[in-house]
């Protein structure tokens, strides 16, 4: 991984090139647990505006239906921008198009008493060649898995500001009962921060970008595993769904698997 924010124009330029062969898979499902389901994914593996390809996982809070408009809505709005925008960079063309969701999200809640209190998690990627550019708010998570399973994004997220300030561990963390409380979403305030990664990745890589529906289920290990049999992209996608809701399905389940050098 490399440092947020370094992929400059020029190995941008560099990396755009034609259209790039991958394989993805992509699935939600509602869960045991809920009425509703929350979660909302987009995939592109066409280019849109000026980026190779487009990849988006949402997972939306809010009550009665505001949650799933939330998640919707803003997956939507921020695809319309980067197809839009006239930057070249791909942190500016994703930071930007998060900032204006963020800007809307906040009118519409105004706007409608039903929708009041709306939020959601959002993380964004695309794909340039070898590298993977990632944008990430709240704690829906993007891996790369290979011999081993690495966890690219940082949750937005209470207890993960715990276990940081050495509050708590790493094993407490997983089953604290604040765990669900997030520290930053899409709609929550006038102003949002994103975070951003650089990976260069290599052959032999499957991208995992999914919501907490799935990783509050499983282990980390017990994704690898899953993610290293020999099933193809849409095997692998139902068995993790499958033991996410097999564990307890507590909440929406959201699932995008990318081979990037398919």
């Amino acid at each position: 991984m490399v440092p947020a924010g370094s992929l400059d124009d020029v190995t941008w330029k560099a990396h755009k090139g034609g259209k790039q062969v991958l394989k993805t898979f992509s699935i939600t499902d509602i869960g045991k647990k809920r009425k509703l389901n929350q979660d909302y994914v987009f995939t592109s593996q066409e280019p849109i505006g000026n980026l190779s390809n487009v990849f988006i996982v949402a997972d939306g809070m809010g009550g009665h239906k505001a949650g799933d408009y939330a998640s919707k809505y803003t997956v939507e709005t921020i695809v319309a921008e980067i197809q839009r925008s006239f930057e070249k960079n791909p942190v500016k063309i994703l930071g930007k198009a998060i900032e204006i969701a963020n800007a809307h999200i906040r009118t519409k809640s105004r706007e409608d008493e039903s929708l009041e209190g709306m939020g959601t998690t959002v993380v964004a990627a695309t794909l340039m060649g070898k590298y993977l550019q990632v944008a990430n708010v709240g704690d829906s998570r993007l891996y790369v898995v290979n011999e081993e399973i690495k966890q690219i994004t940082r949750d937005h997220s209470l207890v993960e500001e715990m276990v940081r300030m050495g509050g708590i561990c790493r094993e407490e963390a997983r089953n604290h009962p604040d765990k669900n409380i997030i520290t930053r979403a899409i709609g929550v305030s006038d102003k949002v921060e994103v975070d951003f990664f650089s990976v260069e990745l290599k052959p032999g890589d499957i991208i995992l970008m999914c919501s907490d529906g799935l990783t509050n289920m499983l282990e980390d290990e017990e994704i690898q595993m899953i993610l290293r049999d020999s099933n193809d992209l849409e095997g692998k996608a139902g068995e993790l769904v499958k033991k996410a809701n097999n564990n307890g399905g507590k909440d929406n389940i959201a699932v995008i698997l990318i081979e990037p050098f398919a």
